[in-house]
């Protein structure tokens, strides 16, 4: 009788536990190296919830089959990070999710198929004091696909007395993060400690330095480009250097705009120009990614830009290209987009900062802290996770529109990700909304 008093107590007990395990999902994954083409086996994987910020939820091991696993506590979306020979590879979990595949690369410190696709410097000036724009894309086309990292992965030079305001780097499909440029040895020289992994992997420097109406520049690339670009607003002069090659291309996007093309430059080559004058590049017309999103996103509140300088985060490049030629395909995100979306603070992976539980396991994107303005607060972390779902959201609709995923898939992950992200709107209004008086 006892006994079975005792069961019939702790009943209600059981009961509460059996249906919590019940609820507890459990993602499995697989880590592949594409490389050699085989499992990643032992390499670290951490689980990361992006709730009102990002949380470390779980951290394992592959097996010799590379495959891991990790139960969910709660539904939200979450975030894979693999740990590959030190180097960080990402993979968004949506809500509902049942099984993940991440890819790694092997790791090597110098790769030939390393190139640079478009140098760009964009300037302008107002008063005694000029911004200047570098940005690069770089990519990196070797087979087998390695990941290239190394102390000074990549490189690059900037004008005499330039101050270094902020730094980013994006991967091809993936997110912007701050990435603070190293000071070299040589006067004026810096190095990005970012890994260049298979693909595209876009870099952008935004600086300022004193101006006394005319500044010549001696951008001292150390790589091939196939095209070095040079923007600043008609009512500024532009000569080039002798022997440049420079030529004009008329953007129709950016008629306020001076731009001028160098193709196929290659090493040792004087790239030099002057600008005199001082002026501001109009907001232009931004491109569009894909149709459900358009990339002129303006930065506001804390991340708005001192008074006198261009209200876009970054500055906003333009898209320089008029006529037809490689660059084209890569308008919309590298010079558009990419120049908005880096530096106006929408970034929800890898945002490091010392008080972050996750900046050890995030040291391989960057051994250095993120440089941010000590006028600007730290970022909303509720603005974070409204970012990373409209991103997840943007991805899930361009893979429907190319036929990855079927169509009940596409329902399941919408529907998850469209409850997620409105309960995160009604949290964010509860915190803006004015107490009342008790």
């Amino acid at each position: 009788m006892k006994t079975s008093r005792a069961l019939w107590a702790s009943g209600p007990i059981l009961l509460l536990f059996l249906i919590g395990m019940a609820s507890a999902e459990t993602l499995t994954g697989t880590v592949k190296n594409g490389t050699t083409g085989m499992p990643a086996a032992g390499d670290d994987v951490v689980l990361i919830k992006l709730g009102q910020g990002m949380e470390e939820a779980g951290r394992t091991k592959t097996d010799a089959k590379g495959n891991f696993s990790f139960k969910l506590g709660e539904a939200g979306p979450h975030l894979i990070r693999g740990i590959h020979q030190g180097v960080t590879y990402h993979r968004m979990v949506p809500p509902g999710t049942a099984s993940v595949e991440l890819q790694v690369y092997d790791v090597s410190r110098k790769l030939e198929a390393v190139s640079v696709t478009a140098d760009v410097m964009r300037f302008q000036a107002q008063g005694n004091e000029l911004q200047g724009i570098r940005l690069f894309a770089v990519d990196n086309k070797s087979t087998p696909p390695r990941t290239q990292m190394n102390d000074q992965n990549f490189e690059f030079y900037l004008p005499e007395g330039a101050r270094v305001d902020s730094a980013s780097a994006m991967t091809q499909g993936g997110q912007p993060v701050d990435s603070a440029p190293v000071p070299q040895k040589e006067k004026n020289r810096y190095a990005f400690i970012f890994p260049l992994r298979p693909g595209q992997t876009l870099f952008q420097v935004v600086f300022y330095l004193p101006y006394t109406g005319q500044l010549n520049v001696d951008p001292r690339s150390l790589y091939p480009a196939q095209h070095f670009v040079v923007m600043v607003p008609k009512t500024m002069k532009f000569s080039a250097g002798s022997g440049s090659g420079f030529e004009p291309r008329p953007d129709p996007r950016q008629p306020d705009a001076i731009v001028q093309v160098v193709s196929n430059t290659h090493l040792g080559q004087s790239l030099a120009f002057k600008i005199t004058g001082t002026g501001m590049l109009a907001e232009g017309e931004e491109p569009q990614r894909g149709s459900e999103r358009a990339g002129g996103e303006q930065a506001s509140g804390a991340n708005a830009p001192p008074q006198g300088r261009d209200s876009r985060p970054g500055g906003g490049l333009g898209p320089p290209i008029d006529a037809p030629d490689p660059l084209e395909k890569y308008r919309w995100y590298l010079l558009g987009g990419f120049g908005i979306v880096l530096t106006g603070g929408a970034i929800y992976i890898a945002k490091r900062s010392k008080a972050d539980p996750l900046a050890a396991s995030a040291e391989s994107d960057s051994n250095l802290p993120v440089i941010i303005p000590a006028a600007k607060p730290s970022p909303d972390r509720s603005n974070m996770l409204l970012e990373a779902l409209k991103e997840e959201l943007f991805q899930l609709e361009v893979e429907h529109k190319q036929g990855h995923i079927s169509q009940p898939e596409y329902e399941k992950a919408k529907a998850a990700l469209d409850q997620t992200l409105d309960r995160a709107l009604r949290r964010k209004q509860q915190k803006t909304e004015p107490r009342t008086q008790g």
